[in-house]
C-alpha cells in the first residue's frame, strides 16, 4: 500500500510540467539518453518473456516451471517499464520511484524462487522459497522507506542499512545454507547455480550503489544505471539458467550425483 500511496506525488507532479520530447535532440542529453533507456528496458524485457514462455516446452518437463517463472519476470518488467517510460516522459524527467519499486517487488522474490526450483529439493525447497521470498520483501519495503526519505536523515540511514542487512541474508542463504545443494547438482546446472548467485551478490550491490549515488544528485546517471542492471539482472539471469537446463539436457544427466 506505501508503495501505491508514492504514486500520488509523481502524478501531482506531472500535470504541471511540459512533457520529454521524443526528438533526442531537443531534451537535456541524459534526460533523452534515460528515457531512450527506458523504451529500449521496455522492449528487452518483453523480447525477454517472449522467447522463455516460448522456450517452456524445450526443456525436460520438471524444469518447465522454472522457464515459466523466467518469462513471468520480463512480463511484469516489461508492464512496469512501460509504465516507467510513460511517467517519465509525460512528467518532463520526474523519476517513478514509486513504479520501479513496485516492479522489484514483484520481480526479485521470483528471481530468487527460481533457485528451489531449479535444485528441485521437495519439501526442503518449501523452507528456501519462503525464507527467500520474505527477505527479498523485506529488503525491498525497507529499501522503498528509505529511499522515501529526506537524503541523509536519520531514517533514510537507518532503513538502508536494515535493507542492506536484509540483501546480505539473502545471499548468505544462497551460498551457505543452498551451497550444498548446488554443488551436488548435475554439472552443467551447477555451474549455472553459481552464475546465477553471482548476478545476486554483484548484479545486486549495483543498487545500494546506485542508492547512494542520490547524496551526490546524479539522479539521471542512476536512473541509467538502473534500466541496464534491470535488464542484466532479469533477462541474463533467465538466460543462464535456460543455458544451465539445456546443457543439462544435452550431458544426458537427470538425476542428482550420489
Amino acid at each position: 500500500m506505501c508503495l501505491l500511496l508514492g504514486m500520488f506525488p509523481l502524478v501531482a507532479q506531472a500535470a504541471d510540467v511540459a512533457a520529454l520530447s521524443l526528438d533526442f535532440a531537443k531534451n537535456p542529453p541524459l534526460q533523452s539518453i534515460t528515457l531512450y533507456l527506458f523504451f529500449a528496458g521496455t522492449v528487452a524485457m518483453g523480447a525477454g518473456a517472449l522467447y522463455f514462455f516460448l522456450l517452456r516446452n524445450d526443456v525436460e518437463p520438471p524444469y518447465r516451471s522454472a522457464m515459466v517463472v523466467a518469462g513471468l519476470i520480463c512480463a511484469i518488467a516489461c508492464f512496469h517499464y512501460l509504465k516507467m517510460t510513460h511517467a517519465y516522459q509525460e512528467s518532463g524527467g520526474q523519476f517513478p520511484t514509486a513504479l520501479r519499486y513496485v516492479d522489484w517487488l514483484f520481480t526479485t522474490p521470483l528471481l530468487l524462487v527460481k533457485f528451489p526450483l531449479l535444485l528441485r529439493l521437495g519439501d526442503r525447497g518449501a523452507r528456501f522459497f519462503w525464507q527467500l521470498v520474505i527477505l527479498d520483501v523485506a529488503m525491498i519495503v525497507t529499501a522503498f522507506i528509505a529511499e522515501t526519505s529526506p537524503v541523509d536523515s536519520q531514517k533514510w540511514w537507518t532503513f538502508f542499512i536494515v535493507s542492506c542487512v536484509f540483501e546480505a541474508l539473502i545471499v548468505g542463504v544462497l551460498y551457505l545454507q543452498l551451497g550444498q545443494s548446488i554443488a551436488a547438482a548435475p554439472e552443467p546446472l551447477a555451474r549455472a547455480l553459481e552464475c546465477m548467485r553471482l548476478f545476486v551478490l554483484f548484479g545486486w550491490a549495483i543498487y545500494p550503489i546506485g542508492f547512494l549515488m542520490a547524496r551526490s544528485g546524479y539522479g539521471e546517471l542512476r536512473e541509467i544505471v538502473y534500466n541496464v542492471a534491470d535488464v542484466i539482472n532479469k533477462v541474463g539471469f533467465g538466460l543462464v539458467a535456460y543455458h544451465g537446463i539445456q546443457a543439462l539436457g544435452h550431458a544426458g544427466e537427470s538425476r542428482w550425483r550420489e
